[in-house]
């Protein structure tokens, strides 16, 4: 049987728009957890300290269900994908109105053991 090497965590429907969390993603893409979470932590984004979250629970997830040491992990995926988006209107001039689209994320983060 093979043996299990990565663990995922996911956050869904979160209230951060999925572009913006995209900038975040690509920069702890590839790189190992303990200069990933330095990172997140002193990047002044509100989807950093989301994303902070759902990487500490990967790694939980890592070390907890399948015995993987924190040392060795590495962010080998992370992405956001679009979630719902709630669709809201603003009133304008002459009795007209524009729309607002507040958009969420689903934000999905995978460690991988390097050996």
């Amino acid at each position: 049987m093979a043996e299990i090497t990565s663990a995922k965590a996911m956050a869904r429907t979160v209230r951060v728009s999925p572009r913006k969390t995209r900038l975040v993603l690509d920069t702890i893409r590839g790189k190992n957890v303990a200069d990933a979470i330095a990172i997140l932590t002193f990047t002044p984004n509100k989807a950093a300290g989301i994303i902070l979250s759902v990487l500490n629970s990967a790694v939980a997830n890592a070390e907890n269900n399948f015995g993987l040491e924190k040392a060795n992990l590495v962010v080998s995926e992370a992405f956001a994908n679009e979630g719902p988006t709630m669709k809201r209107f603003r009133p304008r001039a002459k009795g007209s109105a524009s729309p607002i689209n507040k958009r969420t994320a689903h934000i999905t983060v995978v460690v991988s053991e390097v050996n």
